[in-house]
């Protein structure tokens, strides 16, 4: 009983993790930049599929077989994504607020069309099966797997936590603050409003593509129904729960806000009937919310955000 216990503690903390490298993206993206982008779900899909493809062994119904070792998929997922997101930024960025929200849903909206409709590149709606695994040779091993793969989502997010805050306490990160916070006075500086957000978005980007290639390669299959507009949801809610425009506090949001998922979920699979599960889903959703309301109204900066200034 304790061992399965243990191998889930670790399952879950992966799966958190996983988020918590989602939500850094978006924190420079938005806490630092001040960039709305509703379109996470796109770039995550982006990462997940370019990785999928380059690692795979050769399938005659779709492109692949390029056998990659898993870390240079990673690698390649995040850059592939990066492209992505600065193509994105380059021809969206000049919209704000509820303008730029609104084209960035489209840009995951197309996305996940291309990887339900474009069989011959993404496998359709039938995913992409066969992802490699790390540790794949111990996997009749739960414990021992679960450990394993926490060990190497722990690295990654551990490594781009530091370089994010190394990013965001120097130069270029204090560029990014000053466009947020008075635009007309960095430019005032001399500085390239434009060029300093494409450069945000493609680093935010390439976060997403990664954490995407890491979900994939933990799972080992993806589908288009993992990139729902559910996951831009989750995602902004590990944010404003954690805090906006401090790393830890996303870290931190991804992990409270995945364990509140989770528990709804589990609770009410223990309450409501096996014959009502499929209406219950609702029901987790309002629970999710309103304990999200909750948190929020306690302290509505989030737990690491900064606190509001008295006048």
């Amino acid at each position: 009983m304790m061992i399965d216990i243990l191998g889930y503690g670790a399952f879950f903390l992966s799966t958190a993790l996983i988020f918590a490298l989602i939500t850094l993206g978006l924190n420079l993206q938005w806490g630092l930049t001040g960039l709305f982008n509703v379109g996470i779900a796109g770039f995550v899909a982006i990462g997940a599929y370019a990785s999928a493809i380059l690692t795979t062994p050769d399938a005659a119904d779709r492109i692949g077989g390029f056998g990659w070792p898993i870390a240079l998929g990673w690698v390649g997922a995040a850059t592939i994504a990066a492209a992505a997101a600065a193509f994105t930024g380059y021809a969206t960025l000049r919209l704000k607020a509820d303008y730029l929200a609104i084209t960035t849903f489209g840009v995951a909206v197309v996305v996940q069309l291309v990887a339900l409709n474009a069989q011959g590149l993404t496998g359709g709606p039938f995913g992409v099966a066969f992802i490699p695994r790390p540790f794949a040779a111990v996997q009749d091993q739960p414990v021992l797997f679960n450990f394993a793969n926490l060990a190497v989502v722990a690295g990654v997010t551990l490594a781009v936590f530091l370089a994010l805050e190394r990013l965001s306490n120097s130069p270029w990160g204090r560029v990014l603050r000053a466009l947020r916070e008075d635009e007309r006075a960095a430019l005032a500086l001399g500085k390239s409003a434009r060029s300093y957000r494409i450069q945000a978005f493609a680093v935010g980007g390439a976060v997403m593509g990664l954490a995407g290639a890491v979900q994939a390669h933990f799972i080992g299959f993806i589908a288009p129904d993992n990139y729902l507009p559910t996951l831009t949801f989750q995602v902004w809610s590990m944010l404003m729960v954690g805090g906006s425009g401090s790393n830890r506090g996303a870290v931190f949001g991804a992990i409270v806000v995945w364990a509140i998922w989770v528990g709804s979920g589990s609770l009410t699979a223990a309450i409501v009937p096996g014959d009502l599960q499929a209406r219950a889903a609702s029901l987790q959703i309002v629970a999710i919310g309103t304990m999200l309301c909750m948190i929020l109204l306690w302290r509505p900066q989030g737990f690491f955000g900064p606190r509001p200034r008295r006048p």
